[in-house]
């Protein structure tokens, strides 16, 4: 029971530091995104995302899948107190880096004539494309710098790196396309992978210096042939990944406009950065810690539903506020031209939904280091997305890329809790199942009410207001927290005892 209350406290400790910067960084990326949505519409926005999604397909095949591996491997030396593997890892992650983002650079840069025809359209885009070869080369280094902080646990200074050059991000990006208009859009995305390298080298040369002998070659070999190992089928999945969201936006952008294109990219952006500050959270302290435990499948069974439960509780507030409240979220974050992302926003949240409760079991493919079960995994449901897409974009508009979303994560689940239960014997607790399907359940109706009646609004807002009380109430419980939250707490549990006794 101690050691339970221990493992809460710790992941509330962690969600409160990196989810509280995550919380900051999605405040500011919305401003960040009204700024754009309001200085260059719904065709501006879709430039932007083609740009951004061709950076990122690029950083992720050049990456190698540096970035998750090497926090797994720092992340085990980290464990095991081992200086000389640490060192050995740090040192194989930094030349590895540097030569990967060398490569990729180079690669988009040579094929930038054939990437501006097929990807952007034309060829009036090629010099675009050769600037965009310096964000692969600026992405790819900035992942070696994350895992490396991110494997050490180093979470106080990946929260404010986070903050910091999202921040700064803001105000020079927003500077930039106030001033200059669309004319400076390929700056305006080279901004953010710039200032997350240069931040990142400044963090990553304050950390500690280990005091031990010059690493030899053959050390590093071993250490680039383990990344490898699991980096190439993470590096596949990521490919896939990343080549079917640029296709979708290809095919939402031919298919139905660039408008519809702005849409969707609006949709997309609200739902993946307010779910965000739960999976960065999730990411930077759950990951190197199931590492540690992987072996011990009780424990490491234990973390996975602790961690999920946490995760939950933490976004089912915002997932009901946000599907009952979408329209008033899209006009204030965007603009009345954006109206038709509405009901595409709502879809996603539904699968961001499964996608919280899969994220925690996915870590376990990762912590064991099963490479081919992830690309298996992750592909399938990339190309799944893909498909529904293909055949039924045309007939029912752009709505289906959201239900798209809802019915990949809805196969994703599945497969990534079997792989769980037959590596660790993972089961999910009962009361877990029973908050998934209570959230699920509990957005799928005011979802519906919201859409119908006039009165949705507000039942929204008592629903996630309630919701809120309640996750108040069970994670002051988890860590056994006294003081005003205790207080809270027991005054929450009063009051439910009270009206259950009414009725």
């Amino acid at each position: 029971m101690q050691e339970s209350i221990k493992s809460y406290r710790r992941i509330l400790k962690s969600a409160t530091v990196i989810g509280g910067a995550s919380v900051v960084n999605v405040l500011i990326g919305l401003v960040r995104t009204k700024i754009i949505a309001v200085l260059i519409g719904p065709g501006g926005i879709a430039l932007v995302s083609l740009y951004g999604g061709l950076v990122s397909t690029a950083a992720t095949f050049a990456s190698m899948g540096i970035g998750t591996t090497g926090t797994r491997q720092i992340a085990e030396a980290f464990a095991k107190d081992d200086a000389h593997e640490l060192q050995a890892v740090r040192r194989a992650i930094f030349w590895g880096a540097l030569l990967l983002s060398s490569m990729g650079a180079i690669a988009v840069w040579s094929l930038r004539e054939l990437l501006a025809v097929k990807v952007l359209g034309g060829p009036q885009y090629v010099d675009a494309v050769g600037w965009l070869a310096l964000g692969v080369a600026l992405s790819v280094a900035s992942s070696s710098q994350g895992a490396l902080m991110q494997g050490m646990r180093r979470i106080g200074e990946v929260a404010r790196l986070s903050v910091l050059s999202s921040l700064l991000y803001t105000i020079t990006g927003g500077a930039l396309l106030w001033y200059f208009g669309q004319s400076c859009l390929i700056a305006y995305v080279l901004i953010g992978p710039l200032l997350s390298f240069l931040l990142g080298h400044w963090y990553v040369a304050r950390l500690p210096k280990l005091a031990v002998e010059p690493v030899a070659m053959q050390n590093l070999l071993l250490q680039w042939k383990h990344l490898l190992r699991l980096g190439i089928p993470f590096m596949g999945a990521g490919i896939v990944g990343s080549l079917v969201s640029l296709w979708i936006r290809v095919k939402v952008d031919v298919t139905l406009g660039s408008d519809a294109l702005g849409h969707f990219q609006a949709a997309y952006t609200i739902s993946m950065q307010y779910i965000g500050f739960v999976l960065t959270a999730m990411g930077a302290d759950y990951y190197p810690r199931l590492t540690g435990v992987i072996e011990d499948h009780p424990a490491a069974s234990r973390l996975v539903n602790e961690q999920t439960e946490v995760a939950l509780l933490l976004s089912a507030p915002v997932f009901i506020a946000m599907i009952g409240l979408a329209p008033w979220v899209i006009h204030l974050l965007y603009s009345a031209e954006f109206t038709p992302a509405v009901s595409v926003l709502r879809w996603q949240i539904l699968g961001d939904i499964l996608k919280v409760a899969s994220w925690p079991l996915g870590f376990v493919i990762l912590a064991t280091g099963a490479g081919n079960a992830f690309f298996w995994a992750e592909s399938l449901v990339a190309v799944l997305m893909g498909v529904i897409i293909e055949v039924f974009l045309s007939e029912f508009g752009l709505n289906m890329t959201g239900i798209a979303f809802l019915l990949s994560y809805a196969a994703l689940l599945p497969m990534v809790y079997f792989f769980a239960r037959r590596r660790i014997g993972f089961r999910w607790d009962r009361n877990l199942l029973n908050l998934i399907l209570t959230i699920f359940t509990l957005c799928l109706c005011t979802a519906e009410v919201s859409l119908r009646f006039w009165w949705g609004d507000i039942l929204t807002v008592v629903l996630s207001l309630a919701f809120a009380a309640y996750t108040l109430s069970r994670i002051v419980a988890m860590g056994n927290v006294g003081g005003f939250p205790g207080r809270i707490q027991i005054f929450f549990e009063q009051w439910l005892d009270k009206w259950s006794f009414r009725k």
